[in-house]
C-alpha cells in the first residue's frame, strides 16, 4: 500500500524540528540563518512558513503520477510502489525538464556546484523502505506531522474535518490536485496564502505530456536517441577523466 504524509496545520508550533531532521538525513547544513529561510531550495528540501500566526510545510508533494518523472529523458526520477518519488543523480543529464514541469516549483538545481544535480525531498525514501517513518513525521513533537499509509491518512483528515467544521478548510490540500498526491496538508485558512496554487487541474499532468507526445511519433525517437547520446557522451567524458587520474596516479606510484 502506497504510504504518505498528512500534515495539519493546525497542530503545528512552528518549532521547525521537521526541518532539522530534514537536513540531518539527508546531509544537509543547518543554522540559524538556514532555519530563517522560509523558500525550499538545494540545501532545503522543506521549510516551515509562517503567515499571522498560521504555520505551513513545503515540501515535495511526491505526486502519484509525477509530471517531473514523466518528462526526465534519462529516468533519474522514478515514482516508487511505496510512495516516494525519487532521483538518481548519476542517471540526470542536467536538462531540468523537471523543474519546468513541476505544478509546485519543487524541483532545484545545484547551480553553484561544478557537477550539479536535482535536489528535492525524496520522502526519506530508504527510511520507507526499511519500514520506518520519515525523519521530519518522526521527530515532530505535536504530531502535526504524521506518516502513514496513504489511504488511511485520507480517512483520518476527512474525520478530522467532520469533526471541527470551524477549525479547519473543508479542502484536503493533495487529495486531488494533479490526480492526487503522497503528501497531503490540512489548513485553517487558504493554502493560496502560503504560495499554493489554486488553479490546479483534479487530472495528472503526465496525461498532457502523453497526449502531446503522442502526436510527435516521428520527433520522439529521434530525441530521445538525441537525449541518449548527450547523456553517453557526458558520462563518457567523466569515465575517462577517472580513468586518466588513475593512470597518472599509477605512473607516478610506479616512479
Amino acid at each position: 500500500m502506497s504510504k504518505g504524509i498528512l500534515y495539519d496545520a493546525t497542530k503545528c508550533i512552528g518549532c521547525k524540528q521537521c526541518e532539522q531532521a530534514c537536513a540531518t538525513e539527508n546531509g544537509l547544513p543547518y543554522d540559524d540563518k538556514i532555519a530563517a529561510q522560509e523558500v525550499t531550495s538545494a540545501h532545503k528540501y522543506t521549510t516551515v512558513l509562517t503567515k499571522d500566526d498560521k504555520f505551513m510545510r513545503r515540501l515535495c508533494m511526491n505526486c502519484d503520477d509525477p509530471a517531473c518523472a514523466s518528462v526526465c529523458p534519462v529516468g533519474a526520477l522514478q515514482k516508487t510502489a511505496l510512495g516516494p518519488v525519487t532521483y538518481d543523480k548519476s542517471k540526470c543529464m542536467g536538462c531540468r525538464y523537471c523543474m519546468a514541469a513541476c505544478p509546485f516549483g519543487v524541483p532545484k538545481y545545484e547551480w553553484e556546484k561544478a557537477i550539479p544535480g536535482v535536489r528535492k525531498c525524496i520522502m526519506c525514501s530508504k527510511r520507507v523502505v526499511a519500514g520506518k517513518q520519515t525523519a521530519c513525521a518522526e521527530i515532530c513533537p505535536t504530531g502535526a506531522t504524521k506518516f502513514g499509509d496513504r489511504d488511511e491518512l485520507l480517512e483520518e483528515a476527512k474525520k478530522r474535518i467532520h469533526d471541527n467544521p470551524d477549525t479547519y478548510l473543508h479542502h484536503i490540500f493533495g487529495e486531488t490536485e494533479v490526480g492526487g498526491t503522497s503528501v497531503l496538508l490540512l489548513s485553517s485558512i487558504g493554502f493560496n496564502n502560503f504560495g499554493f496554487r489554486n488553479d490546479l487541474t483534479e487530472r495528472a499532468l503526465p496525461l498532457y505530456t502523453y497526449q502531446v507526445l503522442s502526436r510527435i511519433p516521428d520527433f520522439v525517437p529521434l530525441f530521445g536517441t538525441l537525449l541518449g547520446g548527450i547523456y553517453w557522451i557526458t558520462h563518457r567524458r567523466e569515465d575517462v577523466a577517472v580513468a586518466e587520474a588513475q593512470e597518472k596516479n599509477d605512473k607516478g606510484g610506479a616512479r
